[in-house]
């Protein structure tokens, strides 16, 4: 089993139950901001994408709660906060 597989299916094993809201959301007129570029390579989950105009989406689904977006991106260019108790991420581990 490669690496990334391996990755992958231990991750499958992760349980993600949804806020109301989205605990990540990328600040209004900042989806072309280069720092949010950052996140495309860096998200362990792969939550963020580069559309074909050169703006990044994001989808909170699957989101490990890292961080690690936060600390690439800055502040600046991205609202993060954790989820509500209850929600967010159930790590099984397997």
């Amino acid at each position: 089993m490669s690496t990334m597989s391996g990755l992958k299916a231990k991750l499958g094993l992760d349980v993600f139950k949804p806020d109301s809201e989205p605990h990540i959301r990328i600040k209004p007129g900042m989806e072309k901001d280069p720092r949010l570029k950052r996140a495309v390579l860096v998200c362990p989950a792969g939550l963020y994408k580069e559309n074909a105009d050169g703006a990044v989406e994001m989808t909170t689904d699957g989101c490990l709660e890292c961080g690690t977006c936060r600390i690439a991106c800055g502040t600046e260019v991205l609202e993060w906060n954790y989820p509500s108790g209850g929600t967010g991420v159930q790590f099984r581990f397997g």
